[in-house]
């Protein structure tokens, strides 16, 4: 899973990021990234029904417009990416394989230059 391995790639490590998966309130996982991964969790599920006081905890917490766009941008490509993947028949990918794609996006990011 991408998500799990570009947080080891960041330096979270293992535990980390798996206490995040598995329950992200009580994960250690500073108040500030939980507030974006619960607005994040709101773009996944309930985007149609987002409204400007949803901004509120990210701006309250420290995050900016630029990292709120982002954020909701890498989810609504994740999305695509998946639902494409899975309609087109594509093979998923192997652990190891992600794994590399997380070390490779955390050390570059998103963007191929």
């Amino acid at each position: 899973m991408l998500e799990s391995e570009a947080g080891e790639a960041q330096g979270w490590g293992e535990s980390l990021v798996a206490s995040v998966l598995h329950d992200l309130d009580s994960s250690p996982l500073p108040t500030k990234d939980k507030v974006l991964l619960r607005f994040v969790d709101r773009v996944n599920h309930e985007s149609p029904q987002i409204t400007a006081a949803d901004m509120q905890p990210l701006y309250e917490t420290g995050w900016d417009d630029g990292a709120i766009y982002y954020a909701i941008t890498v989810c609504a490509l994740f999305n695509f990416y998946n639902r494409w993947i899975d309609a087109s028949g594509v093979h998923p990918l192997s652990d190891e394989a992600h794994r590399q794609g997380g070390i490779r996006s955390a050390g570059a990011g998103y963007v191929r230059k």
